[in-house]
Order: structure tokens, then sequence, then C-alpha cells
């Protein structure tokens, strides 16, 4: 908590103008601060207030300078080429400029002495416009933010005097955005050459940025890599339901050209190259154009875990909006009719907005028959007559379809070597194109309006020469990618709401799993409950609430019997209340996967209850989240969550797990709420108090809180 005083601290103070740096703090109030595109002679300069980036067209195009304008921090050290593409076997250098006398900062009166080099590619003009819809989502449910980001984007061309690339035109677009400090770079090649051109390989980003640190000896991987900038780019899968280990572009590397630095074997990590590690390999014919992967470059002015949090949270809010919806859905084990409008029913009845066909219910969305089209779109119509979403769940990659549609492993040379599971089909094969198009004709045919994808490709390799979407081995990875990409982002534009347990959010999916081991849900009742708020806690670090799904099985999942399971509902009220508002209470959506959602009226109060009670806090519930606690059974726990811009400008979830209640003074740092001098509290929906807050934006709160119960406290 300590680290965070000081932290609130700084961030608050008010700087001059006249220092240049960002007068407010962004993650308070974003307001006014604008993209914009200024041109001064041979420069070009895109900022917002936030960060500024800026380049010299002459004698080529260069970066010159990247700086964080609200710590004042240079992000680069040295020019670099603005990208590396590697063409028919051959690579180029585009942009940059050559000979700086010193690698470790950069001076703007050494520019004039550097020079370009007539092998790489040329500046030949810019341009610029409002950024565009990279997914063109509509909004048609509730969403905590519906707007698409506004900024602007400016795009440099550049060309080749070389013989071999006459007709070959690069162009770096970047994207700027309104009231983040965070730019967009991708790169574009227009094949004019009249011939196939041989895509190997593209470096869309190459920055040599400041060390933070000074180890003598030491290699890459022993060393930590820059703070101060956060790289996410839409290129990531594996299945491990966090950004940075799903992340397969961002190779932070030595720089040996650094000659000054204090590692003796210049092997510190201070060179930023961003490509995909397996390379691109498509053959781009005669008038096509190739898109690169998308690089988010997000600055970051601390070292404290939460408000580095914020700031990519809110990178996701702005840049992926629709991962701001957050329906309330159950997931049903059935599909027979019946049993289906009646749980259609007990979520019209309750305030619940969906229902997922889960796995075990044996919905087949492969099968495209008049017979079963027709059985779903009764149901689904059923359900929108209730105002109730229906979806379901298809499972993709860990199974086995066929030696001619699985991939094949490279090693052997026969299907297998899947990532998970040893088999899995190629998304590039005839079943799997197929797999594609039958998704989309079940949705758009029976209206169905959430699709749960299990085992989305996971970065599979396939070595097939057969299959009609990938050559080979060399480009399987970038055509599946780009395959499963363009599959969300139109079931996105369709309409349709997207869980799928990769880090697809940037190509239109929606949720993602908060993390978990599923064989836990096999404990006892009161061990899920600390462990569903343990998830809950580490999964909120980099997810808004709305990006994670929790699991409450109502029947027995995974063994466990009759202490594990909720079912039959009315004997465990208070079980399914707590974990109703653990989840609920931190904005996070769970699997409610059973049978039904209530059995007796007393139940189905109950649940009523604790969805009304969500619907009247949704906006603030859905709002950025401050670690509080951290649940280990021995104490109380919590959350708070904070938004400067609304009524409810906090509201601070607390559990005790103890068989006792407990009388607590809580520290609530207020800080992102806004507020600057007092804070009316209030218990419940109890009467406010005020409360002065002292000069770490602070409030200490003395509450009670019940026997293995929860409270919490609204901050206005």
């Amino acid at each position: 908590m300590m680290i965070q005083k000081k932290l609130a601290i700084l961030a608050g103070c008010m700087l001059t103008a006249a220092s240049g740096f960002a007068q407010q703090d962004w993650l308070v109030n974003n307001t006014g601060y604008k993209a914009a595109i200024q041109e001064n002679g041979k420069t070009v300069t895109i900022s917002n207030g936030l960060l500024s980036r800026s380049f010299v067209l002459e004698p080529n195009l260069a970066c010159t300078d990247f700086r964080n304008l609200s710590s004042g921090e240079q992000m680069l050290r040295a020019v670099k080429p603005e990208a590396r593409i590697t063409l028919n076997g051959k690579t180029y250098n585009v942009g940059g400029l050559h000979g700086q006398i010193q690698q470790a900062y950069l001076l703007p009166a050494w520019l004039p002495q550097m020079k370009t080099d007539a092998a790489d590619f040329q500046y030949a003009g810019h341009s610029e416009a409002p950024i565009s819809a990279y997914v063109h989502w509509k909004p048609k449910r509730w969403a905590l933010n519906k707007q698409q980001p506004s900024g602007r984007m400016i795009t440099f061309k550049y060309t080749s005097g070389l013989p071999e690339l006459k007709g070959v035109q690069v162009d770096i677009h970047y994207e700027l955005y309104d009231g983040i400090p965070l730019v967009c770079k991708w790169l574009s090649i227009k094949n004019g050459a009249g011939a196939a051109l041989q895509v190997n390989q593209v470096v869309n980003e190459m920055l040599a940025t400041p060390e933070e640190e000074s180890a003598v000896v030491g290699e890459v991987n022993q060393m930590a890599t820059p703070h101060s900038i956060y790289i996410e780019s839409n290129y990531a899968f594996n299945n491990a339901m966090k950004a940075n280990l799903s992340d397969q572009t961002t190779h932070w590397k030595a720089d040996s050209t650094y000659r000054s630095q204090v590692n003796y074997n210049y092997t510190t990590p201070c060179l930023l190259e961003v490509y995909p590690a397996r390379g691109v390999n498509i053959s781009l014919a005669a008038g096509e154009n190739y898109n690169s992967i998308r690089t988010y470059e997000l600055l970051l002015d601390s070292y404290d875990r939460d408000r580095n949090g914020l700031a990519q949270r809110a990178m996701y809010r702005t840049i992926a909006p629709w991962t701001t919806e957050n329906p309330i859905f159950m997931h049903l084990i059935s599909t027979e009719p019946a049993r289906v409008r009646e749980v259609i029913d007990q979520c019209a009845a309750t305030g619940y907005e969906g229902v997922i066909l889960s796995f075990g219910s044996r919905l087949n969305m492969e099968d495209t028959s008049a017979a079963n089209i027709r059985k779903f779109k009764e149901l689904t119509d059923y359900a929108h007559s209730k105002n109730v979403m229906l979806g379901g769940y298809s499972l993709f990659s860990s199974r086995r379809i066929s030696d001619e549609d699985d991939v094949i492993d490279p090693k052997t040379g026969k299907p297998g070597g899947a990532m998970f599971g040893g088999h899995a089909p190629c998304l590039g094969s005839k079943w799997g194109i197929a797999y594609v198009q039958k998704i989309k004709y079940f949705i758009s045919r029976t209206g169905f309006d959430i699709f749960e994808n299990d085992g989305p490709y996971p970065g599979d390799l396939c070595a097939s020469t057969t299959h009609p979407g990938h050559k080979g081995l060399d480009d399987s990875q970038w055509t599946q990618m780009e395959q499963q990409k363009k599959f969300y982002r139109e079931l996105n534009e369709m309409g349709v709401y997207i869980n799928a347990p990769d880090w697809y959010f940037l190509d239109g999916t929606h949720k993602i799993g908060l993390g978990y081991r599923e064989v836990n849900f096999s404990l006892p009742r009161e061990q899920q409950m600390i462990l569903n708020r343990q998830n809950i806690y580490d999964g909120t670090w980099e997810k808004t609430p709305a990006m994670g799904w929790g699991f409450v099985p109502l029947t027995q999942y995974h063994g466990g019997g009759a202490e594990a399971t909720l079912e039959p509902l009315k004997d465990h009220l208070h079980a399914y209340e707590n974990l109703m508002m653990q989840y609920y209470g931190a904005g996070v959506q769970a699997c409610y996967r059973g049978p039904r959602l209530y059995d007796t009226d007393i139940t189905k109060a109950l649940v009523h209850r604790v969805i009304s009670w969500y619907k009247k806090y949704r906006n603030i519930l859905n709002a950025d989240i401050i670690h509080l606690r951290r649940a280990d059974g021995r104490d109380w726990d919590g959350i708070l969550h904070t938004d400067a811009k609304g009524k409810q400008k906090g509201l601070a979830m607390l559990y005790n797990p103890l068989t006792a209640p407990v009388t607590r003074e809580i520290t609530l740092p207020l800080y992102y709420t806004g507020l600057t001098k007092t804070a009316a509290i209030r218990e419940k929906e109890g009467a406010p108090k005020s409360y002065t807050l002292n000069r770490q934006y602070e409030a200490r709160v003395k509450v009670t809180i019940p026997a293995q119960g929860y409270t919490w406290l609204v901050v206005e």
C-alpha cells in the first residue's frame, strides 16, 4: 500500500504547462487529450498530450523522439529502421538512418550528419486521416463503453530504387488515440511488381529503448525488460488466458551495436522487435495487399501493479470496446426443447439475459440440416420473445477428425503433435474451412446471439501440403491465425457475443476464462468460495471484470459428491448466494452450469434479489478494480471498484471467511475515484457518512462483516 500511496501523490501533482508534461492524471480524467499531427518543415510529430512521437523526413524517414508526456521519459536512445521485411528471401530495411555516433542516447545535433542507404526503402510521402474502426462492432446489448476509439492516423509511404522491388510499396501506419498514451503501428505491402512476391517475414516495429538494468554480466532472459512500455499485438494464442504468456510477437533483444552499455557481453535487453516468431511465408500475388499484425504500444509511468493494470484495462476499453459488454448468462446442460424453454422462462423471471447451451448439452452447431436449424431457430425465437439471448458451445481444436484433416506433425509427417491432446484438426484443411462456414451458417439461420468456442486455433503447426488453406509447414501458423481472426471479426460484426479460451480480444472476442483449475470445483463448497475469490483477485490485474468468466457448477463436476455441489439449490442457499455475490460483486460473469437457476420460490427470490442488486450497481461493478486484500481464509478480503466519471465513485466488496463476525478499520484508497477532500460512504443501503480523505486520498472506514458473509460500501 505504501507504494500505491506514493504513486497517488505523484500522479496527483498538477504539472505546469511550461513543463510540457500532462497537466492531469489521465487515469482519473482523460478529457482534453486529443490526438493531433503537426508538420514543421522536415519533421512530423504525432501527439495527444500524453505521448509524442516525432520523425525526420530527410534524407530518409526516421523516428527520432518518442516521449511519455506524463513522466517526461524519453523512450528512444537510438535511431533504428521503421521496419524490416524479408521478400523473396532477401531482407530490407524500411526507413531509418545510419551513422549515429553514440547508441546510448541521441542528440538532435547529430541528425544532419546521419545518412540513408540506397538499399533501404525510402520515404515517398505521407497522408493522414481519422482512425477508422478495425472491427465494425455495433453494440446491441448493455456495454460500459459503446464508443469506437477516436484519434488520428498517419501513413508513411515507402518505395525502393532497387530493380527487383520496382512496383512494391510499403506503407507504415501509426494510429494515435484520444485520451490514452497509446499508439498502434502496422504495416502493409502493395505488390505492384507484376509477379508474385514471397513475403517471408515482417518486423513491423523496431525500438532501441533505454535499458533499465546496469548488470555487468548476464544474458537477455536473465534481466528485466523495460517497465515503461507495454506491448501487445493481435497475434496471441496458446490458451494461457493471460496476455503476456499468449504473446507470440514481442521480442526483447540485445543490441550489439550499443558498445557503451555496461554489460560486458552487450546482452542487455534494450532492443524491441515485433514479429511473428514462425514468420509469414506467404505468396503475395500481383496486385494483392498484405497487412501485418497490429502492434499496440502503451506507455506506463510507474512500477505500481494496480496503476499499470488500470492503464492496460483502459487500453482494452478503448481499442476493443466490445469487451465491455457483459451479459448475464447461465450454462444449460440440455437441448431438450421443453427444458430449454423452462430455463428461458427462469431467466426472464430473474433478470438473466442469456442461455448458453453448454458442453454436455448435445448441441451440434456443425449439423446444418433443415431439421436442426428449425429446432434451434424456434428456441431462439422463443428466447427473443422473452428478451433473452440464446447461444451455444462448440469444440474446435482438441478432437480428432481424420488423417486427411488433422494437423500433420512436422517431426513424424503423420497426424498428431498438436498443442493440446495430440490430435487436432487443421483450420486450413477442408474440414476446418467447412467448420467455419457451418458455424456462421448455423448462427445466421438460427439467430443465435452467443458463440462459445472451446479450443480455438491455439497455434498448431501443420506440415500438410494438401490442405487448401495453406501451402505447407512454413505458412501454416500465419494462415490459420488469419482465418481464425477473420472468423471472430465476422461473428462480432454479425452481433454475436463470443466466449473463447484464448486471447483474441483485439479481433472481436468478448470474454476469456478468468483463470481457474477445473478440478477445484470438486472440492467442498467452503473451499471453492475462497479459491474463487483468489481467482477473481488474481484474474483482474490485467483483464477488466467483463473480460473474464468464472465457473459455478450447480451439479457435480469432476466429482466431489454432495459437499461440492449446489443442487438441490434450496438446500444450499447460503453457498449459492455467496458464490453469486462474490462474482457479481466483482462484475465477473460465471458459468452457472446445470439444469435450472432455481428449484423453489425461495431460491427464485434469492436469484432475483442478487440480479436486481447487480443491475442497480452495474456500471460501478463493471468499472475498474483496485485490489485491497487477497483471500487467505484467515481474515477479511476484498476489492474496490472505482469510476471517477460515474454516479457511484466507488464500491468496495468485503468478505469474511471466518465463523464469527469481524470488525475491522479498512483503508479505502480513493485516489482513482476522483475525490480529493471528502467522500460520502454508506454501508449497503444505509445512510451515508462523510469522511475526510488524508493526504494519500484514503478514507478509513470501520465496518463489521458477518460470519462467512459479505458486505459492501458505496462511495459517492
